[in-house]
């Protein structure tokens, strides 16, 4: 099968690679339909993470071409949606709601989904069959339902959205942009995006944001202050990963607010001191996806939302390369890529 590798930073590469079997009696082997890039494959792109001919993505829909025989929840034929994380679904911690943080946990990061197949450990925990084969313009939102839906939902819930309450989103990236979804969709009554470019801008408005604030760091911090009577939000979604986005987050929240974060960390130290008297709680890691994607397949089967929006780039599997490069350049907000 034909698959993404990535060499080294920078060095990404559509090559053959082995199609995966079935290993396990709790293991399926699924056809992906769509795949797609993640804003954190750039950190290894960029030479933030190692990397060394490493098979790349995480985010998948597809149908089900062959299932172990302890598999019991979804059939071949199936058109299925996962999530980025395995999880039996069954463990003390899946149960509690923290499937990413499962005790059987398996990164599908480690088969690398932008290919034409992928195994999935833990198939009953993981893949959720949508309610019959979905018409080709909702495959764009489902898979979105694979990460970045999700993440963004679990940042939402995470800083306790809800009815009433202002939200303030750091990071206008898909998760950032799809967290200003789920804050509508949870009942924000004012939604604030920070982001400084106008195409994604104009979707945040799409999805739901009141404002727009393009001031970072303390400008920023200061600009909510403002439009918040001085307090700060009582929600804050954080969904970049950086020092400068966490203080930013965490300062743009009212004491007794919750921040939200999920963006993935890199070199972030959080100051005890400040972090103590700021009376702000935080809440947030790596999304539990599989816990709601029941709810998000519907809203989308429905018609309810349109997360697929986020994607602005379409390319085939065997253009992966340049959807990296456009990704990295700013010249696309999510890609897709088609298999």
């Amino acid at each position: 099968m034909r698959g993404v590798v990535m060499y080294a930073p920078g060095d990404v590469r559509v090559e053959d690679r082995e199609k995966p079997t079935i290993t396990r009696p709790t293991d399926a082997v699924i056809r992906i339909a769509a795949t797609c890039i993640c804003g954190s494959d750039l950190w290894p792109y960029r030479g933030a993470n190692e990397v060394d001919h490493d098979p790349m993505g995480h985010e998948y829909v597809g149908i089900v071409e062959e299932i172990g025989a302890d598999v019991k929840t979804v059939n071949v034929g199936d058109f299925v949606v996962g999530s980025f994380i395995a999880s039996d679904n069954t463990c003390e911690i899946c149960r509690a709601g923290y499937q990413s943080r499962c005790v059987h946990v398996v990164p599908m990061g480690r088969f690398g989904t932008q290919a034409e197949y992928s195994l999935i450990p833990h198939a009953d925990g993981t893949l959720v069959a949508t309610p019959g084969q979905p018409d080709a313009d909702l495959i764009p939102s489902l898979l979105a339902a694979s990460d970045v839906l999700g993440t963004g939902w679990f940042a939402a819930v995470a800083a306790e959205v809800g009815p009433g309450k202002t939200v303030a989103v750091v990071g206008d990236g898909a998760v950032g942009l799809l967290g200003v979804l789920a804050a509508r969709e949870l009942g924000a009554e004012r939604i604030i995006a920070m982001s400084r470019h106008a195409d994604r801008q104009a979707l945040a408005r799409e999805f739901g944001a009141t404002d727009i604030v393009e001031e970072r760091g303390d400008e920023g911090v200061a600009r909510i202050k403002e439009l918040t009577n001085g307090l700060g939000a009582h929600s804050v979604i954080e969904a970049v990963g950086t020092q400068e986005s966490m203080m930013q987050a965490i300062r743009s929240t009212r004491a007794g607010g919750h921040v939200g974060f999920v963006g993935v960390s890199h070199d972030v130290a959080l100051p005890g001191e400040e972090l103590f008297f700021s009376g702000v709680h935080l809440h947030g890691g790596p999304a539990p996806v599989r816990r709601f994607l029941p709810e998000l397949i519907q809203l989308i089967w429905d018609r309810k939302i349109d997360p697929g929006k986020v994607f602005d780039l379409t390319l085939p599997l065997e253009e992966a390369a340049e959807g990296y490069r456009a990704m990295d350049e700013r010249r696309a907000t999510k890609v897709l890529l088609t298999v």
